[in-house]
C-alpha cells in the first residue's frame, strides 16, 4: 500500500525532495526529521517517514519500527537539550482521526505544565463486559492476518 495522494504536490514529499526549505534536525535512510514551522514549543519537531505512505496503514513493519526508532531517539535528545518536563509523541490518522497532511509523520513536542497544550477526550468508561467484546474482535482480526 502506498500513496493515494499525488507525491508531486505533498509539501513533505516535496521537503524530502529538498524542493522545499526546512530546518533539518536527523536523517537516516528511511525518515527526515524537521522543525515544525508551526512550534507549540521549542524543540517541536515533525518525524517523516521518506516514502509517500498517507497514514499508519500503509507502514508496512520496517517502516513503522524506523519512524517509532527516530521518534523515540528525537523525544529522548529534546528532553536532553530542552529541559523539558515531558514529550508529547502526537501522530494522526485521516480527516476524522485530526490528520492535516497525509503524509504520514509523528509530532515530537517538548512539553511544560501550564504550556496551554491541552490533549482530552470524552470518557465514556465502558463496562468490563464491552472490554472483553471489543478485545475478542480484534484478537479474531489480527488471527486472520491483521
Amino acid at each position: 500500500m502506498t500513496d493515494t495522494h499525488a507525491t508531486e504536490d505533498c509539501v513533505f514529499c516535496r521537503i524530502v525532495r529538498a524542493e522545499l526549505p526546512a530546518s533539518k534536525v536527523y536523517e537516516d535512510e528511511h525518515t527526515l526529521v524537521i522543525m515544525d514551522i508551526q512550534s507549540v514549543n521549542p524543540g517541536h519537531m515533525l518525524v517523516l517517514v521518506k516514502p509517500h505512505r498517507d497514514n499508519v496503514y500503509a507502514l508496512d513493519d520496517e517502516l513503522a519500527a524506523a519512524v517509532f526508532r527516530t521518534a523515540a531517539r528525537m523525544a529522548r535528545v529534546a528532553k536532553r537539550v530542552y529541559g523539558c518536563e515531558g514529550v508529547t509523541l502526537f501522530q494522526a490518522n485521516e480527516k476524522a482521526g485530526a490528520q492535516t497532511v497525509f503524509h504520514f509523520h509523528i509530532h515530537v513536542l517538548p512539553r511544560w505544565e501550564g504550556d496551554g497544550m491541552a490533549l482530552a477526550w470524552p470518557v465514556k468508561n465502558p463496562p468490563r463486559e464491552a472490554l472483553e467484546e471489543m478485545a475478542a474482535k480484534l484478537r479474531a482480526a489480527l488471527a486472520e492476518g491483521g
